[in-house]
């Protein structure tokens, strides 16, 4: 009984504190739910129940534990089925749930003038849609919920929360896509009134997209949040010629990203890029590439689960001696450049990446 765990069967199975302030551990690679429905079929494509049920057994069963969802993806259904899986899967317990608040998530059936109070991070929009989530969602709490809009007071937001969170109907606070000034205000008020602060910051980070390295980071760094990307492989684009004409010939198509649905002429330059280095270092995964394109500013190896084509799963292992130079896109010209190490003396926050 007193022999340490076993080690992981895989990389996803070596389960992390989720920050310095939050003691939950966590997969280091995080499930996006956006894709589990079929209402935003133009947006994301396509995923019945049963497909989505799959994804979730796979993920589950390689290891992973992290769970994302939004209280309005793909029309409320993401919720649906990922609450109808946990209550088949009778696994709730062991699943760390992540969802948000602040989208009009009935605005599809209600119209957005009905519903209105619907969206918004107030004390109403707060409460119904938690409310709505703990429904859908089949569970009674919600480990980590997130919010991203700042048109209501920090003061009635963090106090609305912190209510949450005494009440157990919430266990960890999260923030998301919202100006660092913004976090560092909120978390300084909670500190201040001795309430619940937000201990993870999701965001929108990729090697194409560096704009999260200048304040949030730092921010992060100071007030000892983990941080939770999205859109970390640029919503499926970064992709060889190959795994794009493999995809043609089996009619699926990219997922829908800011750029528009095709490869823009950057992610294909990108990919390209990518697809050297993995080639030079007998890597397979362009994926894990550029995955530690986002690592390697803060440790110096970095083991990442990865799904190759056999559906089987494996890792892949970087440092800084077998990759002296890995692109990146500067935010404010696009042209690649070198990430410098971190200072020793900076304490790197916990990370992990949205699987989108």
């Amino acid at each position: 009984i007193f022999l340490p765990a076993p080690e992981p069967k895989t990389a996803l199975g070596r389960h992390r504190l989720l920050s310095p302030t939050a003691g939950v551990r966590v997969s280091p690679l995080q499930l996006g739910g956006g894709s589990l429905g079929s209402a935003w079929t133009d947006l994301t494509g396509a995923m019945t129940k049963e497909a989505s049920f799959k994804l979730l057994d796979a993920f589950v069963e390689a290891g992973g534990n992290f769970i994302d969802t939004a209280n309005n993806y793909q029309n409320e259904e993401s919720e649906l089925f990922i609450g109808e899986w946990m209550a088949e899967r009778k696994n709730r317990d062991r699943i760390i749930l992540a969802t948000k608040f602040t989208t009009n998530y009935r605005a599809y059936a209600d119209g957005k003038n009905e519903s209105i109070n619907n969206s918004g991070n107030h004390k109403k929009s707060l409460h119904l849609s938690l409310r709505d989530s703990l429904k859908k969602l089949q569970t009674d709490y919600i480990d980590i919920l997130y919010w991203w809009d700042w048109t209501t007071s920090i003061e009635e937001v963090m106090h609305s929360l912190d209510i949450l969170v005494k009440q157990g109907k919430v266990l960890y606070l999260g923030i998301s896509d919202t100006p660092a000034w913004i976090v560092a205000a909120a978390n300084t008020y909670a500190r201040e009134k001795g309430l619940a602060p937000f201990v993870v910051y999701q965001g929108r980070w990729n090697v194409m997209d560096r704009a999260f390295e200048r304040d949030i980071i730092p921010m992060a760094h100071h007030f000892g949040m983990a941080l939770a990307v999205w859109n970390a492989m640029a919503g499926g684009h970064l992709q060889t010629k190959k795994q794009l004409e493999e995809r043609k010939k089996n009619n699926e198509a990219l997922r829908f990203s800011f750029a528009g649905p095709e490869q823009t002429e950057e992610e294909e330059r990108f990919s390209a890029l990518l697809a050297k280095i993995a080639a030079e270092h007998n890597i397979e995964s362009v994926t894990a590439v550029a995955l530690a394109c986002e690592s390697r500013s803060f440790q110096d190896s970095l083991r990442l689960p990865h799904r190759r084509v056999s559906s089987s799963s494996s890792s892949v292992a970087l440092d800084r001696a077998n990759l002296p130079f890995i692109p990146t896109a500067d935010a404010r010209s696009s042209t690649c450049t070198t990430t410098s190490k971190p200072s020793p003396s900076s304490s790197p926050p916990s990370r992990s990446r949205r699987s989108r």
